[in-house]
């Protein structure tokens, strides 16, 4: 049995034209035999203490691509002698009466039917993508190599991708253009949070895409920092990392402004260098060119540009080998363009994640295909007279003296797997 779900215009084409060639070409990239595929959405969180509240629901990214839906305790089955068979959990009348959850899909069968399936093949290798399916064992091999095939054929992105995409996108500029005219002296982090969501959701965001990074002075310095009632001072960095997500997809901004309209003649020497190494990664996000190799061109600029200011002494080329420009740049170049704002597990034979955040998005997170060392968070600060910031490469950023403008060219978008 093959669902075909309820089609939702985007441009030329729906989702449900999406969704059957998405699953159409999965299992042709799998060319099973005998063996079967789960992939779960997963279940609510309860938040520990806080009686029957639950965290925010997200579906598994792998999940969501294969559906599009945003609901928990489905499983969506597959047997290649049998096709696709979509199991979700009946709408219940409380659901209906408290969330307002819609009617029950004519296509979908009943969870509760999963079990008489599986019965029936019993034997059989099963592989479990998505989230884990209670009482299943997973094939594990066969499960690693399911998911990188199905990360390849999310990597291209079809219409109904890129169409939300560019809506998450112009929701995450709308939010930065118009956080950008409030940064001054006075002002605390929490503040401008708050004025940067409540922009991403006018402008048309139905979630975040991670939780909001605001950081200022010597909080700039921390790469996660978490917003708090400090108020920014004069000749002080502020760095915000944001970005709104749109059904699933997400868009990652990092910008550093400077608190006071301007930046100090040392702080736009080290705001060049970044905005340098931005633009020359840039050039290199072409056809057939690997990730690593974008990173490395980031890093040998930083490493030049901290060698012209003496922050590091030595050839470029051989600090960045012995990874000498992590100590200022310990994070990847950008974001897997995927659903969610995290990468996925194994996108590449060999890569291996070295960092998630929020829905990553599947996918999606500044992951470092570098083989360099790596120093401490608490080693990113420069021993001379300021906090050196680590704003993130995957920003496009003007080089001149100026607060920069934020613009859509420098996102970095996601789809969420967190692809």
């Amino acid at each position: 049995m093959t669902e075909t779900p309820t089609a939702v215009a985007a441009g030329d084409a729906t989702i449900a034209v999406q969704l059957e060639r998405r699953r159409r070409t999965a299992a042709e990239q799998w060319q099973l035999g005998d063996q079967v595929v789960l992939i779960g959405a997963g279940d609510r969180i309860p938040v520990p203490g806080r009686g029957d509240r639950t965290y925010p629901f997200r579906a598994h990214s792998e999940y969501l691509y294969l559906t599009d839906r945003e609901r928990p305790g489905g499983v969506l089955a597959f047997d290649p002698h049998d096709g696709w068979v979509d199991f979700v959990a009946p709408v219940t009348r409380d659901e209906r009466l408290w969330e307002g959850a819609a009617a029950d899909e004519p296509e979908a069968v009943p969870v509760a039917e999963l079990a008489a399936w599986l019965e029936q093949r019993k034997g059989r290798p099963v592989a479990c993508l998505g989230a884990a399916v209670p009482e299943v064992v997973s094939a594990a091999q066969l499960e690693a190599d399911l998911r990188y095939g199905l990360n390849h054929v999310r990597r291209q992105k079809d219409p109904v991708e890129l169409a939300r995409m560019r809506a998450a996108e112009r929701a995450t500029r709308a939010g930065f253009a118009a956080i950008a005219p409030l940064i001054e002296p006075g002002r605390s982090e929490r503040e401008l949070q708050i004025e940067l969501e409540a922009a991403f959701f006018t402008g048309g965001a139905d979630f975040l895409a991670f939780d909001t990074i605001v950081g200022s002075g010597p909080n700039s310095a921390v790469l996660h920092f978490p917003p708090t009632s400090r108020r920014l001072a004069a000749g002080e960095l502020i760095l915000i990392d944001a970005g709104a997500e749109y059904r699933g997809y997400a868009s990652d901004i990092t910008r550093t402004y400077p608190a006071s309209g301007r930046f100090t003649p040392e702080q736009q020497e080290l705001y060049a260098i970044v905005a340098a190494a931005s633009v020359r990664a840039t050039e290199y996000c072409t056809a057939g060119t690997e990730w690593r190799d974008v990173h490395r061109t980031a890093a040998l600029v930083i490493a030049e540009g901290l060698v012209e200011l003496g922050l590091l002494r030595g050839d470029p080329e051989s600090l960045v080998e012995r990874g000498a420009q992590a100590l200022f740049f310990p994070h990847g170049v950008g974001t897997w363009s995927a659903s969610a704002s995290a990468t996925p597990a194994r996108f590449c034979a060999g890569e291996s994640r070295r960092r998630t955040s929020s829905r990553a998005y599947a996918s999606t997170c500044r992951c470092c295909p570098a083989t360099s060392s790596r120093s401490s968070r608490g080693s990113t600060s420069c021993r001379r007279s300021w906090t050196m910031p680590t704003s993130a490469i995957d920003t496009v950023m003007p080089s001149t003296g100026s607060a920069p403008r934020p613009c859509s060219a420098s996102a970095a978008s996601a789809s969420r797997t967190t692809s």
